[in-house]
């Protein structure tokens, strides 16, 4: 249903301060400027679906992303739906199940937490220690690699 080459493309999902998840997608080779899209979001299947209350928009005026505060990624799948029209008709719908871990979601991470470093001048050594940083899903610390930098001035 829709017309061809009307469907958004490049749908991306980040995550970012561990509850905010922007959705971004750039309009359809053949869409207008009077194409308008709209998003539908369900964290899981045992929650409702969602309406965007926050596009971002092109300089048509068009959405071409969405601002989501306060998400909570307990399940890995998430559904997404796309859909809109254009001149009174319907567009393409762009429709996904998305896995997390999937390129499509992205998580950025905060800092890791609670930063501590204590030197001793008679060994010349320090210690440096911290906490993994929040994340939206990520339930074990093992999960992270961290590298240090260090800089002597």
């Amino acid at each position: 249903a829709g017309m061809n080459g009307t469907a958004i493309e490049n749908f991306v999902c980040v995550i970012f301060n561990v509850s905010f998840m922007n959705c971004t997608w750039h309009v359809g080779r053949t869409a207008t400027e009077d194409t308008q899209y709209f998003l539908y979001w369900r964290p899981s299947e045992k929650e409702d679906i969602t309406g965007c209350q926050n596009y971002i928009k092109d300089n048509c005026g068009r959405h071409t992303g969405c601002q989501f505060q306060n998400v909570t990624i307990a399940n890995k799948n998430s559904y997404f739906l796309v859909n809109g029209s254009r001149s009174g008709q319907n567009i393409q719908p762009y429709e996904e199940t998305i896995i997390i871990s999937d390129y499509i979601i992205v998580e950025k991470l905060t800092p890791p937490l609670n930063v501590t470093v204590n030197c001793t001048e008679a060994s010349h050594r320090c210690s440096i220690s911290w906490q993994p940083p929040r994340t939206s899903h990520v339930k074990r610390s093992s999960c992270f690699k961290y590298e240090i930098v260090i800089e002597n001035k």
